[in-house]
């Protein structure tokens, strides 16, 4: 049976994804900082739960030792302390910096050899905040950008490895995380009026897309970037005349 690790799985978009890849007959490897949170996923789907700092060189390195094989490598985990560039201290961006892009890398470049023995593929879940700079967000927009930046530079260097890179760029999703900002109903019916769709994300949308991205049916696509938005980032002119409207 293929394995499939997927990082920041014990809640929202990273569970829904290691359920979807379960469900698609990979045996998951549920890593998360939070143990019960892991073991609660892994649970569900009788995966197997790993608890690991992504941002620690030595963690990731006893990681990849303890696995014999490995097809998939989703890199979900990530961080969102928002706040204005004008506030934000240096040691919080730098360790949004290092969870959302370090830890990547740190994970690509010590499950490399895994994942060149088996052909496989390494989906990076980005946002839609790394093409559209979002006011607010500290470090969170950078380092999205970054990760975007990092799968194409991967897709390049690693090339002659035989995997493949991608990235999936949600746009707003419901989650536990982003709860509070979808809690007020008028607020969320104006969000989701502006969404080409007509509605927010739920993780299983977004899973879905990891699923072709870890498939044979994406065996010729690396290197790219799916925007899983509902049409948001195409959404200029929408947006400008909703301006308009309540002028």
């Amino acid at each position: 049976m293929a394995t499939a690790l997927v990082t920041g799985a014990g809640r929202g978009i990273g569970r829904a994804i290691a359920r979807r890849l379960a469900a698609d007959g990979f045996a998951v490897v549920a890593l998360d900082v939070d143990a019960a949170s892991a073991e609660k996923t892994a649970g569900e789907i009788g995966g197997r739960a790993v608890t690991c700092d992504v941002t620690d060189p030595a963690a990731v390195g006893d990681l990849a030792a303890s696995l014999e094989e490995l097809q998939v490598l989703v890199n979900n985990a990530g961080i969102f302390p928002f706040a204005r560039l004008a506030d934000i201290a240096p040691e919080e961006f730098r360790r949004v910096m290092d969870v959302n892009v370090l830890g990547p890398l740190l994970l690509i470049q010590r499950l490399l050899p895994l994942l060149s023995a088996s052909g496989g593929s390494v989906v990076n879940i980005a946002s839609m905040a790394a093409k559209a700079a979002t006011p607010g967000t500290g470090a969170y927009s950078p380092s999205k950008a970054a990760l975007v930046s990092l799968t194409q530079l991967c897709a390049l260097e690693f090339a002659h490895s035989g995997v493949r890179f991608n990235a999936v760029a949600p746009g707003g999703v419901r989650t536990e995380g982003t709860a509070q900002v979808s809690a007020d109903p008028e607020r969320e019916a104006r969000f989701n009026s502006l969404v080409p769709l007509g509605r927010r994300a739920v993780p299983e949308d977004i899973a879905d897309v990891v699923s072709f991205f870890a498939s044979e049916d994406s065996r010729y696509i690396t290197g790219q970037v799916l925007y899983v938005d509902g049409g948001l980032t195409a959404a200029t002119i929408p947006f400008l005349q909703a301006a308009q409207r309540t002028t």
